[in-house]
């Protein structure tokens, strides 16, 4: 499905900072079947990753040069009206300024930050690019989630900054929290135990894909680590977190028919 544009506290764009912008590209590519465009910065390579010409998600080589001081990683962005008047409210909810705002060309405006507990998103003001353009079809962005301790807390932030509203909902007999803008679930946020020992809070990205194993059996093959291997949630779909060969963690999830 094609997307024409995202409503303030919709996920909006996926992109994926890695310290091997080429080996990354060729994982990727190879994983999802994405098309790779080229497009040259001051501070190295970013690159559009396309499923039939249209924009899904981006990567670029990380550098010192840019501020981010962090191993590879994929950052969930959020539509924002106005992304100055957006950064007052996160500062005053307890968040951290990491990147920007600054303009990107004339595509958009963003700014990067770190929630109270440290999980890092970024927010996006669109102007001639509103982000991902293809939906609810397989090897694009469906679900982001927050994993955090102090899930009060995050309600609050989030509600305040970006306008998401939780809802707790009953997943396979555990409690977990479902975001919504206009009464739709945009992603999820779940309570990290004492199990996940020092893990720190974070965005998890997920990806839909047909099929779970086939796809996580050519992850391995492609020099990926499985952090947890395919599992099913009732009425939800199977899934499975994969470690790219670079340390970038992301989800697929081949979803169940509905």
């Amino acid at each position: 499905m094609k997307v024409t544009g995202y409503q303030q506290g919709q996920p909006c764009w996926a992109e994926l900072a890695s310290t091997d912008w080429a080996a990354a590209k060729v994982f990727y590519q190879s994983l999802f079947n994405w098309q790779a465009i080229d497009l040259s910065i001051p501070d190295g390579h970013y690159t559009l990753l396309q499923i039939d010409n249209e924009d899904v998600a981006a990567m670029y080589q990380l550098s010192g040069a840019m501020g981010i001081d962090a191993p590879t990683h994929w950052t969930v962005y959020f539509a924002v009206n106005d992304v100055d008047d957006t950064i007052e409210l996160i500062k005053q909810a307890g968040g951290q300024l990491i990147v920007g705002p600054h303009n990107v060309g004339d595509a958009g405006r963003m700014a990067l930050f770190a929630d109270p507990e440290g999980s890092r998103f970024a927010i996006w003001q669109a102007i001639n690019h509103i982000g991902i353009k293809q939906a609810q079809i397989p090897n694009t962005l469906c679900w982001v989630e927050l994993a955090c301790r102090d899930t009060q807390q995050a309600s609050e932030f989030y509600a305040k900054t970006l306008g998401l509203q939780p809802q707790k909902v009953d997943m396979s007999g555990i409690e977990y929290t479902e975001w919504h803008v206009a009464a739709q679930a945009v992603g999820g946020m779940m309570q990290m135990s004492a199990e996940w020992g020092d893990i720190p809070a974070h965005w998890m990205l997920y990806f839909a894909v047909e099929d779970c194993d086939a796809t996580v059996t050519r992850a391995i093959d492609l020099g990926a680590k499985i952090c947890v291997p395919p599992t099913d949630i009732a009425h939800v779909g199977r899934y499975a977190v994969i470690n790219d060969p670079q340390g970038g963690i992301f989800s697929v999830i081949a979803l169940a028919e509905s």
